[in-house]
């Protein structure tokens, strides 16, 4: 039933429009309605009623299109919508005949308080896949700007269009929503809300042009980047108004069915960077000025808030459905420790692995991405004070993340002060944080050992499956040179030539049944620091499938030590620790299983690699050096998401 009056609702506005058009009746061609382009006549309003007849046709076939593909998606998830956002104006009244202006081409159309003293023209609601093709035919076709983007259903407040009972409320003062600050907080730091502009009056060519030649030439460079975003300029941006110019206002004038004079009044021009600007406008950006911190930018406010002061940082917190972050970096300091900060921010999951980083003599920059989110940090150190801010924004949101970030750092001042190192003393530890900040773990680690001099190590092959990146001891990537997918062992090659402390020496003997032996592992994923030994028996050489490659241990391992070496009393090592097996079986907990020395030796010279071999008269080693020579040969293996 709603898909038949989806499609009634479209053929009846389709036929309304026909039936209205002007070009159906009496239409005066009066030099008065008409204007020379080159040296042609060209008739001003029977151009424009063209334009909007075919392109009502045009948009009102395709939702028509759009409800023949899929009828039923919007009735599937009726709570999963959302809105494409056209246009922001600074007044209700502006924007209102900016809401009619679209309705009369495009259906659809609704106006919405965003707050902050600003009023959104939008267009939907739609599933979120129906939005997104929507957005692509309207922008093609010109019909929307190229800056208009999906809107979130919870970021908008009263409705004032279409006429309603909602649309009164629209004038009302909107309540921003409150933040939950940390106990005892520090004083919020000052937002500059900007003046509401007055309603600008329209005004006749000439005075439009005597408003057009007060502009500065920054503002005529502002107005000629809008109308390149908006795809009317492609020409130099030089803040001259040449024939190319004025060729792209006219033709801005006719998209938005003003009177085409080729000069834009000031009503004209502040709606043309309104347009420009909405992707800031959506997110409320606003100077703020943090008296602790020192410094003084604009920020996204609709989207984020002052949330508590950990140093080096001044954390303002999600504060809306986009799940937008903002730090402020504020702290004493000189070049160390500003180099310091660049590598103890690249150890946070705020700054995700992939992405350009660069460090200069005085600043540097971090840019991280992953699937989910994309941060980029800046920071620079001037008089003993290093100041700077991170912005952390979902990814798939390029366009304005971008307009946002251009803002921030153009906006970014610094004041005197910095925080003070007690602010936040009172917030509760957590080993896993850093400032407030979640430090980065990889997906799993495991042990592995040192086989050659330049640092080449064996590992478990599980460990290295499906990693972005591959470290060892957290700090050193390494490439995989050779998985044995029989053997379940991996050989991995740092990138940078390493000096491990010690280098495994494989048993040429096999080893005496019950013989005692011990796993160097970092049993607790390196939460720990160091490896540590674990001590166990030989229950046999073969496993319990009688596979002589594989000697059944009887110790008791966790995971962490999965790929560690297994060493006699000599520092020969016998095998590496496999990883407990999946099977679906439950063994004792004192039974493990290794792959042996002879398997190791044999993958290695698949690899191109010589296995160093223990000498045959080995003798038992002290307690301590054992420990020192199997701790020295382990590394611990890191796989990073």
């Amino acid at each position: 039933m709603t898909f038949c009056r989806g499609i009634k609702a479209i053929i009846t506005r389709l036929l309304h429009q026909v039936q209205n058009s002007p070009l159906f009746g009496a239409f005066p061609l009066s030099p008065q309605n008409a204007y020379l382009r080159g040296n042609n006549l060209v008739y001003r309003d029977r151009v424009l009623i063209m334009r909007k007849l075919i392109a009502a046709l045009l948009l009102s076939l395709n939702a028509l299109a759009m409800l023949l593909i899929a009828p039923a998606q919007a009735q599937q998830n009726p709570q999963d919508t959302v809105w494409i956002q056209v246009a922001a104006r600074p007044t209700l009244a502006s924007a209102n005949q900016e809401a009619r202006a679209f309705a009369a081409r495009i259906p659809d159309v609704a106006g919405f308080s965003l707050g902050g003293g600003w009023y959104g023209v939008l267009i939907g609601p739609y599933t979120r896949e129906d939005a997104t093709r929507v957005l692509q035919v309207y922008r093609s076709e010109g019909q929307i700007p190229r800056d208009s983007f999906i809107a979130l259903p919870n970021n908008l407040r009263n409705q004032f269009y279409p006429v309603g009972e909602a649309a009164t409320q629209a004038t009302q003062p909107v309540q921003l929503p409150e933040t939950t600050t940390a106990a005892e907080p520090a004083p919020e730091p000052a937002i500059v809300a900007e003046p509401t502009p007055p309603a600008l009056p329209d005004e006749t060519p000439a005075q439009a042009r005597r408003s057009e030649q007060r502009l500065s030439r920054d503002e005529r460079k502002e107005l000629q980047i809008a109308l390149k975003a908006a795809g009317f300029y492609n020409s130099a941006i030089d803040g001259a108004f040449g024939r190319g110019t004025r060729r792209s206002m006219s033709d801005w004038q006719v998209s938005k069915g003003f009177e085409v004079t080729g000069v834009l009044t000031t009503a004209q021009r502040q709606i043309l960077l309104d347009d420009y600007n909405a992707p800031l406008i959506s997110v409320g950006m606003r100077r703020i000025t943090d008296a602790q911190a020192g410094i003084s930018m604009e920020i996204p406010a609709g989207e984020v808030a002052f949330n508590r002061y950990e140093p080096p940082f001044a954390h303002y917190e999600s504060a809306g459905d986009l799940g937008v972050r903002v730090l402020l970096i504020s702290q004493r300091g000189d070049k160390s420790t500003l180099y310091g900060l660049y590598d103890i921010m690249q150890t946070l999951e705020i700054v995700p692995l992939e992405g350009p980083r660069e460090r200069k003599d005085n600043s540097f920059t971090l840019e991280g991405r992953n699937s989910r989110f994309v941060s980029y940090t800046q920071a620079s150190v001037k008089n003993g004070e290093i100041k700077g801010f991170t912005l952390i924004w979902p990814a798939g949101d390029e366009a304005r993340r971008s307009r946002v970030l251009t803002a921030m750092q153009e906006s970014f001042e610094r004041a005197d002060g910095v925080l003070d190192d007690a602010a936040g003393a009172d917030i509760q530890q957590n080993i896993d944080l850093l400032s407030g900040l979640e430090i980065r773990k990889p997906k799993v680690s495991r042990s592995g050992f040192f086989v050659s001099r330049d640092g080449i190590a064996a590992t478990t092959a599980d460990v290295v499956q499906g990693c972005t990146r591959v470290t060892l001891d957290h700090g050193y990537p390494a490439d995989v040179v050779a998985v044995d997918g029989q053997s379940g062992l991996a050989i991995l090659r740092p990138t940078q030539t390493l000096a491990p402390m010690a280098v495994a020496e494989l048993s040429a003997q096999s080893p005496r049944l019950q013989s005692e032996i011990a796993v160097s592992g970092f049993s607790y994923e390196g939460v720990l620091g160091a490896p540590s030994l674990t001590w166990g028996k030989l229950a046999d050489i073969k496993d319990l499938t009688g596979d002589l490659n594989i000697a059944r241990l009887e110790l008791s391992a966790q995971p962490g030590d999965a790929g560690g070496p297994v060493v006699d009393k000599s520092g020969a090592v016998l095998g590496m620790l496999l990883p407990q097996g999946s099977e679906g079986r439950q063994l004792p907990g004192d039974v493990s299983f290794a792959i042996n020395a002879a398997a190791i030796s044999s993958a290695m010279e698949a690899a191109g690699l010589n296995a160093r071999a223990h000498s045959p008269e080995g003798t038992a080693l002290p307690n301590q050096a054992l420990v020192l020579r199997a701790t020295g040969m382990t590394v611990l293996v890191s796989c990073w998401e």
